[in-house]
């Protein structure tokens, strides 16, 4: 290797390695941005996720009815959804042109939009986290990761159930049309797992037995506060 030869092969070791200590520090002020802009409450936040039809409304009603009363209240917000009102469902019906308006003016802590429908999480839930109230929700796997981002004390719970079982809970409630149905039907058959949930609870058995389940995992990872 002859002079010039070694000193281009030196002065690209250099270039790279300085780049290399760039990069490296650009991502780590980007982290640290990142950790900074992240919603830090004394309340927890928990996101339900699963199936259509794994009971995941079923569950949360039950496990609020049954919250300690001694404990400072966990609340759960009626979601927004661009869908006519159902007598099955606990939720806010809105035009799609109201929920763009409300979307665009930061009514939201969350939104997403699957089956042709679009769902949002009033931004109120982050009044409730700060004055050290546990929330419980119900929401799609989609937005879990904005949810990590978002929110620093977060934890996510898949409801599971075998897909025969979702199956037919989904048609025994009679709400989706049949092209609905069967989009959820289809969607649930390749979503059985989810590996992104801090815990996961098996929901094809008696209530009692999986809210019990769901009730000591919330428990135990909320503050032992009292009203």
């Amino acid at each position: 290797m002859n002079n010039n030869s070694l000193f281009y092969f030196t002065f690209c070791i250099l270039f790279f390695d300085i780049i290399d200590r760039n990069h490296k520090r650009v991502f780590k002020i980007n982290v640290n941005l990142l950790q900074l802009m992240m919603k830090e409450f004394d309340g927890i936040l928990f996101l339900v996720v699963g199936n259509s039809g794994s009971g995941k409304d079923t569950l949360i009603r039950a496990l609020v009815e049954r919250y300690p009363s001694d404990r400072k209240q966990i609340l759960t917000p009626k979601r927004y959804i661009t869908r006519p009102p159902s007598e099955t469902e606990d939720n806010i019906s809105i035009t799609p042109e109201d929920f763009r308006k409300l979307a665009h003016n930061g009514k939201f802590a969350f939104e997403w939009h699957i089956y042709g429908l679009s769902y949002g999480v009033p931004i109120i839930i982050d009044d409730w986290l700060y004055s050290g109230h546990p929330v419980i929700i119900n929401v799609s796997r989609e937005i879990v990761r904005e949810a990590r981002e978002k929110y620093k004390n977060l934890k996510v719970i898949f409801i599971e159930v075998p897909f025969e079982v979702s199956v037919k809970r989904l048609k025994n409630r009679k709400r989706e049309s049949r092209n609905e149905l069967k989009q959820r039907i289809d969607r649930a058959r390749t979503h059985q797992t989810y590996e992104g949930a801090d815990f996961v609870v098996d929901n094809s058995g008696l209530l009692k037995n999986t809210v019990g389940k769901l009730m000591d995992y919330i428990l135990m990872n909320v503050k032992e506060s009292t009203k």
